[in-house]
């Protein structure tokens, strides 16, 4: 028998980040998956700031760079244009902030790559790590749990030979099909198949020198034939096509994908070579349960919603980084016994509100844009034209501008989160205005040496100093290392105005879990902060 601390069933961006957090942490585990590799097909596109953040934690986010087909200086725009030979619409420039600049919010731009590119890195991380091991062509098919752990029955499905594993917990990050999620139990609820849409992957090395709009990450097609969104995968002409909300009496199985790419694009004599195809249908769903005893789920397992916005892998990454420093610290001793009970009382706010953005953003695809005449000439078209890019303009802004939700996710009334009597900033989907307020992200800052300031930041708990220290923070560092709670102490005095505080108490996932003047009796504090409370 096999055993592990954690058994991960899926080998995914959540599962392989899951793999990862634990993996850094001495924590051993094993990633099964039932395919023979990770991802064929592109789906997300969009790595965002907040998980281009935790890749730089992990020491990875340069090696994404280096690893992806499109060039790092690719411009991360978005065009709206009736075809690609046809009329420009509307433009939005540096969409999901992936200009490499700068930026006093964030330490990682975000990033246009395909899913399976992140998935190798990712894997390569994991795999190097002492105590994580990958198996793919090996599928979950049984679990039974006890107080003390997690029996698992897996199979080799290409020898069919089974065996058992025996794991303190199982996280199920085995996406929408779940297998975990029905075993234990746990139940979707909410607006199932909304629409049926298909992804054609293909290859057109001319398609780029055949349209004058320059060079963007996504281009979205309206016009009445095929409203789509079409954007690069590759600097060598692999392209990704997604037709949106195709009619009910349509099935994407039959609908002969070449024809689609040429009849959206407008481009009919177009050389392309048909690489896959993906029908996908849009759902908006949440589980009722995100755990039981043991067993936990993460990522689509869990939560669905329309790919609008490139929030579902990320949302799913930020599922794996919060369960896995609470599985890390539960496993070490450190964590109580309320901490992994904190972990659906943490993210499923999160995923509510982000759900709700992107069916939002579903509801206004290319089939509401269209007008009749979009595409004629003369005054009368660009007068129908200019009345779609105001369209544009007004509603789908908030699918490309999202700072707000991506880095104002927060946790405030958790049971680990100890409040301050502040109000933390209102919630906006664009607008992201830094706060200390305990739950939130901690606020980044570039340092004077031009380090980020997460960059110091530990595997455990930091405690960062802004203003004179007292006794009470002997008193806590005594009381964390009584605990065996692993705390960096860090004093950055121009910090301060920042963090609105001399003391602020920092959570291995960079959330806020307290802040203050003074230090309060340590040991209530940390058994708080830590599931002891």
């Amino acid at each position: 028998m096999t055993e592990v601390d954690v058994l991960i069933a899926g080998a995914g961006p959540v599962g392989l980040s899951l793999a990862i957090e634990l993996g850094l942490r001495g924590i051993t585990c094993l990633v099964v998956e039932r395919n023979d590799r990770v991802g064929y097909s592109p789906r997300a596109k969009t790595t965002n700031v907040r998980s281009r953040e935790h890749l730089r934690r992990w020491g990875i986010a340069d090696a994404l760079r280096q690893a992806s087909p499109i060039p790092l200086d690719y411009p991360p725009h978005v065009v709206f244009a009736t075809r690609m030979n046809g009329f420009l619409l509307h433009r939005f420039e540096n969409a999901f902030a992936g200009q490499r600049v700068r930026n006093e919010l964030y330490s990682e731009e975000s990033q246009w790559v395909p899913q399976y590119t992140l998935e190798e890195v990712l894997r390569t991380k994991a795999t190097s790590l002492p105590g994580v091991t990958v198996a793919f062509d090996t599928e979950l098919r049984g679990l039974t749990q006890s107080d003390d752990g997690v029996t698992a029955d897996i199979v080799d499905v290409k020898t069919g030979v089974p065996r058992t594993v025996r794991g303190q917990y199982l996280v199920g990050a085995d996406g929408s099909r779940s297998f975990v999620r029905g075993a234990i139990g746990a139940r979707m609820s909410g607006s199932g198949a909304m629409s049926k849409n298909t992804s054609i992957i293909f290859r057109a090395p001319d398609l780029a020198a055949r349209h004058g709009f320059g060079q963007a990450v996504m281009y979205w097609l309206v016009n009445q034939d095929v409203p789509s969104v079409l954007g690069p995968m590759d600097q060598f002409g692999l392209w990704v096509l997604m037709a949106t909300k195709l009619a009910d009496d349509v099935d994407p199985e039959t609908v002969d994908p070449a024809d689609l790419v040429r009849r959206a694009t407008g481009l009919l004599d177009l050389e392309l070579e048909v690489v896959r195809t993906d029908p996908w249908v849009a759902h908006s769903l949440i589980a009722d349960c995100y755990g039981t005893g043991r067993v936990f789920l993460a990522g689509d397992a869990c939560h669905l919603h329309p790919p609008f916005g490139g929030f579902g892998m990320n949302m799913g990454i930020g599922d794996a980084v919060d369960l896995g420093w609470k599985l890390a610290a539960t496993l070490q001793g450190w964590g109580g016994p309320d901490l992994l009970d904190s972990y659906q009382l943490e993210r499923r706010p999160v995923h509510e509100r982000t759900i709700r953005e992107a069916v939002i953003n579903y509801q206004t695809v290319g089939n509401q844009l269209v007008r009749p005449g979009i595409e004629a000439p003369g005054p009368d078209g660009d007068a129908i034209r200019g009345e779609a890019g105001d369209a544009i303009k007004a509603t789908k802004y908030r699918e490309f501008f999202t700072l707000g939700l991506v880095l104002g996710a927060r946790y405030d009334g958790s049971p680990i989160i100890v409040p301050d009597g502040t109000e933390p900033p209102p919630e906006h989907f664009s607008d992201y205005v830094p706060s200390a307020c305990p739950g939130c992200l901690a606020p980044h800052a570039w340092l004077e040496d031009g380090s980020s300031l997460y960059d110091q930041f530990g595997q455990g708990l930091t405690l960062l100093i802004t203003g004179a220290a007292d006794d009470g923070v002997d008193a806590l560092v005594r009381e964390a290392s009584r605990r065996g709670i692993p705390l960096t102490v860090l004093t950055h005095p121009a910090l301060h105005d920042l963090y609105q505080a001399r003391f602020t108490l920092i959570r291995p996932d960079q959330h806020v879990a307290w802040r203050g003047d003074t230090v309060p009796e340590s040991g209530p504090l940390l058994a708080c902060i830590t599931g002891f409370a």
